[in-house]
């Protein structure tokens, strides 16, 4: 049988007695560990997929070991700017063999049991803040139709403004090509 685990934001495809090396986890040599992210169990029967997790499903482990993976170098430059950073960096790693790969348990079916009570208690604050978001809502709304209002108002008249302006610019330089070819032609007629 295999499963496949989630832990320090990877997955790991693991079966009994493998040992694998994981991000640090607290716990001595000898420790137990339970890992309760199970995303898939299988074997050479049927598999079950999670979605996204199996409920119930288990895999149990043991801390053979505490260490720090190889030393690798973080270096950074931006050229011909003078710019060189050098780090190194060593991840503290886990080493667990895995014991067990449990597909039930009973502490999910109680965590799950219990929800149902819990959302029970949550539709009596789900109508209050229904009727809390309803009595915000209409407040900004009348706020968002004043401001649409004001803005359309500027905005013509930056159009009027910003007409004008080429209109005369327009009107400024065909007075001053008109200007060039009057002095062109009386050169003309000059020579």
């Amino acid at each position: 049988m295999f499963a496949v685990i989630k832990t320090g934001g990877k997955q790991y495809r693991v079966k009994q007695d493998d040992v694998i090396r994981i991000e640090r986890i607290a716990g001595e040599a000898g420790d137990e560990v339970a890992f309760d992210d199970v995303l898939m169990l299988g074997d050479d029967k049927e598999t079950k997929v999670g979605t996204p997790l199996l409920d119930g499903a288990k895999v149990l482990g043991t801390v053979l070991e505490q260490a720090r993976g190889e030393k690798i170098i973080v270096f950074k430059k931006k050229r011909r700017k003078g710019y060189r950073r050098r780090q190194g960096h060593r991840q503290e790693l886990t080493l667990v063999r895995i014991t067990d790969i449990a597909a039930s348990g009973a502490k999910k079916k109680a965590a799950a049991k219990a929800k149902p009570a819990a959302k029970a208690d949550d539709e009596g604050t789900a109508e209050t803040k229904a009727e809390t978001k309803t009595a915000t809502a209409k407040k900004p709304a009348a706020k968002k139709e004043a401001a649409k209002k004001a803005p359309a108002k500027k905005a013509a008249a930056d159009k009027g403004e910003a007409k004008a302006k080429p209109k005369a610019k327009a009107k400024a330089s065909e007075a001053k090509t008109a200007k060039k070819l009057d002095e062109a032609g009386k050169a003309a007629d000059d020579s």
